[in-house]
């Protein structure tokens, strides 16, 4: 098995990988990549999720964040906290999923704008290779966005 059997995955880079929901066996093909820790930022819905991700993450010796998002609606304090999370994991190789990806696609994208250096046209190509977000998440995007921005006027 390959982590690119694991749905909608993307190798961002040598450290970051995202992807949909892991099966267990899937977890355990994360951990023997070498990667250190999981992000989640599904809700514990069974539809969606495995029943002990947390347990089954930690036996298989990661590190395990969950940061449950709406997926009707993601809030700015909602990138807050995964953007705190994902400052923990510097330095480590880190797996991000959601359901299907395209929540992660979205504050993987935001991540790489605030932290990795990436420009608005790479950040929504990383989103693009997964969806096309709908209007809820465009504003998301949007939100975040005029967070990041530098304060205009004032002092020059």
């Amino acid at each position: 098995m390959a982590l690119e059997s694991i749905k909608a995955f993307v190798g961002v880079d040598a450290a970051l990988a995202t992807a949909g929901q892991p099966s267990v066996a899937e977890l355990g093909e994360v951990a023997a990549s070498g990667f250190e820790v999981v992000v989640n930022l599904g809700l514990l819905d069974p539809r969606y999720c495995l029943a002990d991700e947390a347990g089954t993450v930690r036996t298989l010796g990661l590190e395990y964040h969950h940061v449950p998002v709406e997926f009707g609606a993601p809030t700015v304090d909602d990138f807050r906290r995964f953007h705190a999370v994902m400052q923990t994991c510097r330095g480590k190789r880190t797996f991000v999923h959601c359901a299907a990806n395209y929540r992660v696609s979205c504050f993987v994208a935001l991540y790489g704008e605030a932290e990795l250096g990436w420009s608005r046209a790479e950040a929504d190509a990383h989103v693009a290779r997964v969806w096309a977000p709908n209007e809820t998440w465009l504003a998301f995007l949007g939100a975040v966005r005029d967070t990041m921005r530098p304060p205009t006027g004032g002092e020059p």
